[in-house]
C-alpha cells in the first residue's frame, strides 16, 4: 500500500523564481554554461533555468534520495534529462563533485536553503509538527543522527544552546528542562509528543501569537541534525572558487543565521583588501566578487499571496570579477 503522501505530486512553489531567473540570466546565457543547483529539491528553479537556456548543463546536488528521484522524473518529463547530472551529495562536497565530473569551472551556482517542500509535505520524514511521525528530520535518511537522538541524549545545557541559537527561542531553557524531565519518564520517539511538550512549556500569552509554538524548536533541531550552518559555511567559499569570471552565485535563505553567513561571506570577497597606507589599490587585493543585489531582497506581496512559505525568504547574489590571487 502506498503511503498517503505518495498519492499525488508534492506541492512545490519555487521561491523567488522570477528574480532568481533574472539574476542568473547574464551568466547562464554564455555558450556551454554549467549551473550547479546545490539544493536541487524538486528541481523547481532548475527546470525553469533549463527551459530558459537551451544550451545549459545542470549539475544537481541533493542528499535526499526522495528529492532526487522526484527531481529526475520532473526533469525527464520536461525533456531535459540529457542535460542534467544529479548527484547524491551534501553541498559542501561541491569541489569533489566537480573534480569527479571533470568540471573546472561553472557559470552559475544556486543555493535554496532550508527544508524542501517534499520534506515538509511528507509527514513520515518527521520535519512537521502538524502530524505525528517518527522524530527523524534527517535530510539524508542514512545520516548518523536523528532528532530523537538530539532530544534524548543532549544535556539540558546543550539543548538550551541548540534551541536558543538555531531556533532563536526565548523559552529555550524552559523547554530544555521539560524535555529532560519527560525523557527520563519515557524517551521521545514521535513529533506529536514533542510538539505538545513545547506548547505546554511556553506561556499562554505567548502561544496566542507567532504561529505554532513548536516552530522554532523544530527548526533548531533540524539545523542541528543536518549541520546546516556548518555545511553552508564550508560550501560558500567552495562555490565562489568554482565560479568562472562573470559567473554568478545566488543564495536564498530563510533564517537570519543563514543570511548572516551569506552576507558576511559575500561582503568579504567584495572588499578591496589593499593594505592600509598603500598609495593606490593593488590589483592582487582587488575584490573577487561584485554584489549584484542590494542587501537581502524579499519576495513581493504578489508572491506571498500565492506562496506564504516564502515570507522569510531573502535572496543575495554576487558575480565573479577575477581569479583570487
Amino acid at each position: 500500500m502506498s503511503s498517503p503522501e505518495a498519492a499525488g505530486p508534492a506541492l512545490h512553489v519555487p521561491v523567488l523564481l522570477d528574480r532568481v531567473t533574472e539574476l542568473l540570466a547574464p551568466a547562464l546565457s554564455a555558450p556551454g554554461a554549467v549551473l550547479v543547483d546545490c539544493t536541487l529539491g524538486l528541481a523547481g528553479h532548475s527546470l525553469a533555468l533549463l527551459g530558459a537556456h537551451p544550451g545549459l548543463r545542470l549539475i544537481g546536488l541533493d542528499r535526499d534520495p526522495d528529492a532526487r528521484a522526484e527531481a529526475a522524473a520532473r526533469i525527464t518529463a520536461a525533456g531535459h534529462a540529457e542535460r542534467a547530472t544529479l548527484v547524491p551529495a551534501v553541498f559542501d562536497e561541491l569541489p569533489d563533485v566537480l573534480a569527479e565530473l571533470g568540471v573546472d569551472e561553472v557559470q552559475g551556482v544556486l543555493f535554496d536553503l532550508g527544508v524542501s517542500s517534499l520534506q515538509l509535505d511528507r509527514p513520515t520524514r518527521g520535519f512537521s509538527y502538524s502530524t505525528d511521525a517518527p522524530l527523524d528530520m534527517r535530510m539524508d535518511p542514512t545520516g548518523p543522527r536523528t532528532a530523537a537522538d538530539v532530544v534524548n541524549t543532549y544535556s539540558r545545557g546543550e539543548l538550551t544552546r541548540v534551541l536558543k541559537v538555531y531556533g532563536e527561542e526565548r523559552f529555550a531553557g524552559r523547554i530544555a528542562a521539560a524535555i529532560e524531565r519527560e525523557r527520563a519518564r519515557e524517551p521521545f520517539t514521535g513529533t506529536a509528543r514533542l510538539a505538545e511538550l513545547v506548547r505546554s512549556s511556553i506561556p499562554a500569552a505567548t502561544r496566542r501569537t507567532g504561529g505554532h509554538p513548536a516552530k522554532r524548536t523544530f527548526q533548531a533541531l533540524r539545523i542541528e541534525v543536518n549541520d546546516e550552518l556548518g555545511v553552508l559555511s564550508r560550501a560558500l567559499p567552495a562555490a565562489i572558487d568554482a565560479l568562472a569570471i562573470g559567473g554568478r552565485l545566488v543564495v536564498i535563505s530563510f533564517h537570519s543565521l543563514e543570511d548572516r553567513i551569506v552576507k558576511q561571506t559575500l561582503a568579504a570577497e567584495a572588499t578591496d583588501r589593499t593594505p592600509p597606507g598603500m598609495p593606490v589599490p593593488m590589483p592582487e587585493h582587488a575584490p573577487v566578487l561584485k554584489l549584484v543585489t542590494r542587501g537581502g531582497e524579499a519576495p513581493g506581496d504578489a508572491e506571498l499571496a500565492v506562496n506564504p512559505r516564502a515570507a522569510s525568504a531573502r535572496v543575495r547574489a554576487a558575480e565573479r570579477l577575477r581569479r583570487a590571487a
